[in-house]
C-alpha cells in the first residue's frame, strides 16, 4: 500500500456541510468537494449511502451527527472502514428542542395555536371567543413532575440537567452507562434499575438511546400498558425506538396525553395529540458547526496519524507519536493476529519502538511506531495476513530541533 501521506487526500461530501468545520483540513493536504469520483474520505450528515456504490480507495466515512442509520456500517466494517460521528456535537440543540417540546406539550401551545388561528370576528368578538375558548387549554406545571429519561448519553444528561433546574424530578435508566456518563450525571438523578420502574413512576417519559437491535420497539404495548394515565411521550431520538400503533393505541385509551417526536410519519401527521417536528434536532446553526468541526478534527487525526476517537464500529485508539514511522492495520479481532504482525516485523530486524492493540466486538485495531522506516514488502506481508482488513503507513516528517545558540 503506498505512502498514505505523501498525496492528497480527496473527500466527498455528500451533503453540505459547515465551512467552518471544512476549513479545519489544510488545503495542501485535503481535497473536498461534491463531485469527487474516488474519495478517499466521505462526509455525510443524512444522505442515504445504503445504495451507494463506496469506492474501494475510502478509508474513511464521518457523519457530521450521532446517527449512523444512514450507513452501511457493517459492510464498512468488513472492509476495515471506520465510521465517525459526532456523539454531544448537536447535545444543545437537542436538549432546548426537547425542553420545548415538553412545554408545548404540557401547556397545550399547539391546539391553542390553532384554536387562535379559526377566530374571525370584530375586536369585541374576538376578544370574547379568546376568553371563552381558553379555558380548554388549561395546562400543568412541570416543578414537581417527574421525568423519566431512558438513555444518558451527553444529551440524556443535558436534558436532566435543565429538567432539574425547573424544578423537576428526573428519573435515569441506562444499561449501558459508561464510567464517564455516569460521573459527569447531576447528584439529583435517581436511578431506575428496570425500565419498568421509570415507565411506572413518570409523568414525563423522553427517549435518547440509538436505534439498534436492542431499541428498536422500545416503546411497545407492554410498556405503554404500565404507564401513568396522561403520560408525555418525548422521542428525539430515532423513530423506529417507538412502535407508533402502539402510541396511538396509548393515546385512544387515555394512557398517552400527547406523543411528541422530531420524526414525521403520514401516520402520525394531523393527529391532535400527537406533536411531529421537521427532524429539528440538530437544526441550528451551532450545532451544525460543532459537528462539522469535530468531524473534521477526527478525519484529521486519523488521516494523518491513524487515531480513532468516536467511531461507531471500532474501537477507540490513541497513541502519541514516538517516532516518524507508524502502521496502522485494521483486522478482524481473532487469535494471534497480533503476534502475527510483530513478527513480519522482527523477521526483517525491524524494532517496534510502541504499540497500542484494541478490540470492539469482532473488530481490532493496531497502531505500531518503528524506530526506521518500514519496506513496502513488510507492508504487503502484513496485508496478506488472514483477518487483515486494511493497513496503512503513515510516516511523517518530524523538523529536526534548531540549533542551539
Amino acid at each position: 500500500m503506498p505512502d498514505d501521506t505523501q498525496r492528497i487526500c480527496s473527500v466527498l461530501t455528500l451533503n453540505p456541510i459547515a465551512s467552518v468545520g471544512l476549513k479545519r483540513l489544510p488545503a495542501n493536504l485535503f481535497q473536498i468537494g461534491s463531485d469527487i469520483s474516488d474519495p478517499d474520505v466521505i462526509l455525510v450528515r443524512s444522505h442515504n449511502m445504503h445504495d451507494m456504490e463506496i469506492p474501494g480507495r475510502v478509508i474513511a466515512i464521518g457523519r457530521a451527527g450521532a446517527g449512523t442509520n444512514n450507513i452501511p456500517v457493517n459492510q464498512m466494517s468488513a472492509r476495515g472502514i471506520p465510521v465517525f460521528n459526532t456523539p454531544g456535537a448537536n447535545a444543545n440543540a437537542v436538549r432546548e428542542l426537547v425542553l420545548a417540546g415538553m412545554l408545548m406539550a404540557s401547556r397545550n401551545l399547539i391546539p391553542a395555536l390553532r384554536f387562535v388561528e379559526t377566530l374571525e370576528g370584530d375586536d369585541q368578538s374576538f376578544n370574547l371567543q379568546v376568553e371563552a375558548g381558553k379555558k380548554q387549554f388549561s395546562g400543568l406545571e412541570l416543578p414537581g413532575r417527574t421525568l423519566g429519561i431512558i438513555g444518558l448519553g451527553k444529551i440524556g444528561r443535558q436534558v436532566a440537567d435543565v429538567a432539574i433546574k425547573l424544578g423537576m424530578k428526573v428519573l435515569g435508566y441506562d444499561p449501558k452507562i459508561t464510567i464517564d456518563s455516569a460521573w459527569s450525571l447531576p447528584a439529583e438523578v435517581q436511578k431506575a434499575n428496570q425500565i419498568e420502574d421509570l415507565i411506572r413512576h413518570s409523568q414525563f417519559i423522553s427517549l435518547h438511546v440509538p436505534l439498534n437491535d436492542s431499541t428498536r420497539y422500545l416503546i411497545n404495548d407492554a410498556l405503554i400498558s404500565r404507564m401513568q394515565k396522561n403520560t408525555i411521550l418525548l422521542n428525539f431520538s430515532r423513530n423506529a425506538v417507538v412502535d407508533e400503533d402502539a402510541v396511538l393505541a396509548g393515546i385512544k385509551s387515555g394512557t398517552i396525553k400527547n406523543y411528541v417526536c422530531d420524526f414525521p410519519d403520514q401516520k402520525l401527521k394531523q393527529h391532535p395529540a400527537i406533536i411531529t417536528l421537521p427532524h429539528l434536532g440538530a437544526s441550528t446553526r451551532e450545532a451544525e458547526e460543532n459537528c462539522a468541526m469535530m468531524i473534521a478534527d477526527q478525519i484529521m487525526d486519523y488521516v494523518a496519524h491513524g487515531n480513532i476517537s468516536y467511531t461507531v464500529n471500532f474501537p477507540d485508539v490513541v497513541m502519541e507519536r514516538g517516532t516518524q514511522f507508524r502502521v496502522a492495520v485494521a483486522n478482524a479481532n481473532v487469535p494471534n493476529l497480533l503476534g502475527q504482525i510483530s513478527t513480519r516485523m522482527a523477521d526483517i530486524g525491524l524494532n517496534i519502538h510502541n504499540m497500542i492493540n484494541k478490540s470492539r466486538g469482532e473488530m481490532a485495531y493496531t497502531l505500531v511506531d518503528t524506530d526506521r522506516a518500514v519496506p513496502p514488502e513488510i507492508i504487503d506481508a502484513i496485508t496478506r495476513i488472514t483477518g487483515v482488513l486494511m493497513v496503512r503507513y503513515l510516516p511523517v516528517s518530524i523538523p529536526s530541533e534548531p540549533e542551539r545558540v
